[in-house]
């Protein structure tokens, strides 16, 4: 799709997913990677162009970023903010994620870039699946929250450039993304097995997809120049669903730490956080999300190339690693 020695263009590339694609493609001689930044930045891998922006906000000017670029890799994103100081959160997430999105990608459409990859959420298809069923990467948008509907419109308006331009473009949508590095509720459950803390989750009969880091990154580099990906929607994961008990003693075995489990029945830890008003965050730990990913491994000849323990074990040891940075 792309000629020899194509140019790859990343935002978000000081996060978690884009900092990975931005390091992994810079060991491939095919590529030149450029990675839009904004604030400081060292070059990690020092064989990056790096363009300087102020922000992904709709009126921004991309046009050193877009200039002879092939493919762009659209990471950046307004994602859950703690604390939100923002008067209006949800016409926030519209204003980056969508028309920050659409901006961009009507420059890039302009400017002749050939594929547009945008990096999206599962969130787009909703937040649970019924037992025994899975998300498809064509079935109806189903989004919950303002995050997830911002995806969904950024989605919707991406079709309709492409259908306009002919610019190609790709949608990826993780589920739950964990690998070396990784914050939040992942980072604080591998702290509390660590510590030794008893945890109520030795009886969760659920099912979550999850994708590691190494996974996804690849994904992302199959659809820079796979010729079946234009114009494409595919979900991601590992393609082994465990429950959050499963996922815990995975966590704690690459920890080398016995987990502290007790068997304590879902609906009591539901009915306990929807007293303590934390109701939205046990159904993520009791509930189930599971993808199909079936179409994206059979129309791109794909496979997730590092099994869980592999990855799980890779997470730990950058954990434990530097835990004592902080």
């Amino acid at each position: 799709m792309v000629a020899n020695t194509a140019l790859i263009a990343i935002t978000g590339a000081t996060g978690f997913v884009g900092g990975s694609v931005a390091r992994y493609l810079s060991t491939h001689s095919e590529f030149l990677v450029r990675v839009a930044v904004r604030g400081d930045y060292v070059d990690p891998v020092n064989a990056l162009e790096v363009v300087r922006i102020t922000s992904i906000e709709p009126d921004v000017q991309w046009d050193h970023f877009v200039k002879d670029a092939d493919v762009i890799i659209h990471a950046a994103a307004r994602v859950h903010v703690m604390n939100d100081t923002s008067t209006d959160p949800e016409a926030e997430y519209l204003r980056i994620n969508v028309d920050g999105t659409l901006n961009l990608a009507q420059q890039a459409a302009a400017a002749g870039v050939k594929r547009f990859i945008f990096i999206s959420s599962i969130k787009v298809n909703g937040e649970a699946t019924a037992a025994g069923q899975s998300f498809v990467a064509d079935q109806l948008p189903d989004p919950c929250d303002p995050y997830g509907v911002s995806k969904t419109k950024a989605e919707q308006g991406l079709r309709e450039l492409a259908a306009r331009t002919g610019m190609e473009v790709v949608i990826i949508r993780p589920v739950l993304v964990y690998g070396p590095g990784v914050k939040a509720n992942f980072l604080s459950m591998m702290r509390w097995l660590d510590k030794g803390v008893p945890l109520p989750l030795g009886a969760i009969n659920n099912r979550r997809s999850l994708v590691a880091l190494d996974n996804l990154v690849d994904l992302i580099a199959t659809c820079i120049e796979h010729p079946a990906a234009a114009n494409q929607t595919f979900l991601v994961s590992d393609g082994e669903d465990l429950s959050t008990t499963q996922l815990l003693k995975q966590m704690a075995r690459a920890l080398g730490k016995p987990p502290r489990l007790v068997p304590v029945p879902a609906w009591g830890l539901i009915t306990v956080a929807t007293l303590l008003g934390k109701r939205a965050f046990s159904q993520r730990l009791c509930g189930s999300l599971q993808v199909d990913i079936a179409k994206t491994c059979t129309m791109l000849d794909w496979t997730p190339p590092v099994s869980v323990e592999e990855a799980m074990r890779k997470t730990a040891q950058y954990y434990l690693e530097h835990k004592n940075d902080e």
